[in-house]
């Protein structure tokens, strides 16, 4: 506890791998998952990085090890906009933007010397000059406006087409292997990932392009108008206590000195800023998910009446909101002080310290007009981050929060290449077995055992169901079939050239059309409305036929039952080889149940199938049954039998039953 935070930041140790293909086809040729922008170029996404944390840290100091690395995490994933695989745009228009900046400080000096010019024909009462000079002010107005609104267009290209690029990235890896659905199930800072996708990026794109902007202009201006300044302000000579004290390039100093107590006052006063911004954001996706909650279960809300409940939840979201953006505005209220201040001060100072040399005829009144505009602009300069400081602060909370969500990723993909991780493996059967479970065991990802080892062996075309009590790992063993839950160790091996399809007990309804329903996960033109029809008629949803061409809230409108049924439609359009069912009849009554089954066997019948599901009455339609059991080190397979008599070698073996006959 008593090391340095300094000592964190330098204990990260970096590691850095790539993220798997995205087909085999692309595997050929690189290791990096290939996505499209806007525009239909291909682009890299961030590669991951591994971050391990000393090993002499305190728990303390390699969490804050951690979070000092987010924004070093956030920026290897953006800046791969402008690399060789970014954007094609990324560099004409950042050079682009850079041209007119230098151009808009080009034409400020302008209308500053202008300034000096007009002052100095007025004081001198001279008309030509004056007339002269109104002229030129309008040429030098347009170039000014024509440059700000070109500067506006690619500043706002640049952030627009970043965006574009950075989410592609984001959502491929997110979208890619299940990750959506794994980020679920493991610990880390990547809660709401919807709104840092949404949200979060879209600030830690926007921002940093105004603020290299704002940089590089406050730069070429203090730069531009300090020279100004010192030509024109000179020296200063004071007399205190009777002997005269030069000062020389009085202004500038003065600028500088201004700037640095506006800048250090800012500072101070809003160091918490960051965290605050963080604390805010983080409350307030808090509340929009617990609002989506609520829209997306709202049918058994509204049959158990939990209204209230629902409510109470909901105006705890809202208060912590509430109290996040009192923080804030606590916050923006310091700080709009200084800069306010720091606003109306900053005109005055430079007139009263020119007023001397003015009144004494050293300085004539265009010299003091133009000192005054210049010193504004130094002023504004070096007191950028006055300005932009809460956006600043705002902007590291975002980028932080987008970097977690990509150190989640990162962290699924290294398990996914073995990186000291227990993995299952996926591979393909040798012999003629549909589906084979060699030595598998499942885990949660610290390592927990939920399944122990098992060896299964499926022959084309059999029918296994999957018993056993509630919480022996049943659902979970059939995701890690199915290839959604990654953690264990053996393999899952299965038939080359063989199409998986899984109907879980909630199935998924998209938005849309009631044929994009029955379709997902092909598209609604792939398969004829007769079909469709066709496939609604076998299931009993003859009611439905004339409706699916209706864009409808399907998800809302269909009850449990019509979900299953809609489920083995779109599972007779698809013809699966290998069909995995996760009590996909649990809605239904037995004798709609025994319906749908009796379909599948004879719509599908050389369709392998695996079953999870606890009636009984399903054995008829299976050729096989397993049961787990719970036991100390996770479940075990206690039960392997035939439920159809067969001839012929056993193909579907436990070990736990193996075991114990050589143990007898």
């Amino acid at each position: 506890m008593a090391k340095s935070a300094a000592k964190s930041a330098s204990q990260v140790k970096k590691k850095p791998s790539s993220s798997p293909p995205a087909d085999k086809s692309s595997a050929k040729e690189s290791d990096i998952v290939e996505i499209d922008d806007e525009i239909g170029k291909v682009v890299e996404p961030p590669p991951p990085e591994v971050v391990e944390p000393d090993a002499e840290m305190t728990p303390e100091e390699a969490e804050q090890a951690r979070k000092d690395y987010l924004l070093t995490r956030f920026w290897i994933s953006a800046r791969g906009y402008w690399s060789r695989n970014g954007d094609r745009l990324a560099w004409p228009f950042s050079i682009g933007l850079l041209i007119l900046i230098v151009g808009n400080v080009a034409l400020q000096y302008g209308i500053n010397v202008w300034n000096r010019a007009i002052f100095d024909g007025i004081e001198k009462r001279d008309a030509a000059t004056v007339f002269f000079l109104t002229g030129v002010f309008f040429p030098l107005a347009i170039g000014s406006v024509l440059v700000g609104v070109a500067q506006v267009f690619a500043r706002m290209g640049i952030q627009r087409r970043w965006r574009a690029w950075l989410t592609n990235a984001v959502l491929t890896r997110w979208l890619d292997k299940g990750r959506y659905y794994q980020l679920n199930l493991v610990g880390g800072d990547h809660k709401n990932p919807e709104y840092r996708i949404a949200e979060d990026l879209r600030t830690a794109t926007d921002a940093p392009v105004d603020f290299i902007a704002g940089v590089t202009s406050a730069f070429l201006s203090a730069t531009t108008f300090i020279v100004v300044l010192w030509t024109i302000g000179g020296a200063l000579t004071v007399t205190i206590g009777g002997s005269p004290i030069t000062i020389p390039g009085f202004l500038v100093i003065a600028a500088i000195v201004y700037a640095a107590i506006a800048s250090g006052s800012i500072l101070t006063i809003g160091r918490r800023f960051v965290q605050v911004s963080e604390d805010k954001n983080q409350a307030e996706a808090e509340f929009r998910y617990a609002l989506t909650r609520v829209r997306e279960n709202g049918e058994s809300i509204a049959l158990l009446g939990g209204e209230e409940e629902e409510r109470g939840g909901i105006d705890r979201n809202f208060t912590a909101v509430l109290r996040q953006w009192a923080r804030l505005a606590g916050q923006h209220m310091r700080t709009t002080l200084v800069s306010q201040g720091s606003s109306l001060i900053a005109p005055v100072v430079p007139i009263l310290l020119c007023a001397p040399k003015f009144l004494d005829g050293s300085m004539t009144l265009g010299q003091v007009m133009q000192a005054a505009s210049a010193f504004t602009i130094v002023q504004s300069a070096f007191g950028w981050l006055v300005d932009n400081y809460p956006r600043l602060a705002d902007w590291n909370a975002c980028a932080r929060r987008i970097a977690s969500l990509m150190m989640s990723l990162d962290g699924l993909e290294r398990a996914e290449e073995g990186d000291g991780f227990g993995r299952i493996k996926r591979g393909e059967t040798q012999g003629e077995a549909m589906l084979e479970l060699n030595d598998l065991s499942v885990t949660l990802d610290d390592g927990t055992a939920v399944v122990g080892e098992t060896e299964v062996s499926i022959d084309p075309g059999e029918r296994l169901l999957v018993a056993g009590e509630s919480g022996t790992g049943k659902s979970t063993l059939v995701r890690a079939i199915a290839g959604l839950w990654p953690w264990g160790d053996g393999s899952v091996n299965f038939h080359p050239d063989r199409r998986l399809f899984m109907l879980p007990q909630k199935p998924y309804v998209p938005s849309g059309t009631l044929r994009r329903a029955v379709a997902y996960p092909g598209a609604e033109d792939d398969w004829k409305d007769e079909d469709v029809c066709e496939a609604l008629h076998k299931v009993g949803l003859d009611h439905l036929k004339e409706k699916i061409g209706e864009d409808a809230p399907w998800d809302q409108t269909l009850s449990g039952g019509e979900k299953q049924r809609l489920a083995f439609a779109r599972l007779l359009l698809h013809n699966p080889d290998i069909i995995v069912l996760d009590e996909a009849t649990s809605a239904l009554d037995e004798k709609s149940q025994d319906k749908m089954m009796d379909m599948v066997t004879k719509e599908l019948p050389k369709a392998t199938i695996v079953s999870v599901a606890h009636r009984v009455e399903l054995e008829a339609f299976h050729s096989r049954k397993i049961v787990l059991e719970r036991r100390k080190g996770g479940a075990k397979l206690v039960s392997d039998v035939d439920l159809i008599p067969r001839k012929g070698k056993r193909r579907l073996l436990g070990r736990f039953l193996r075991d114990r006959k050589k143990a007898a």
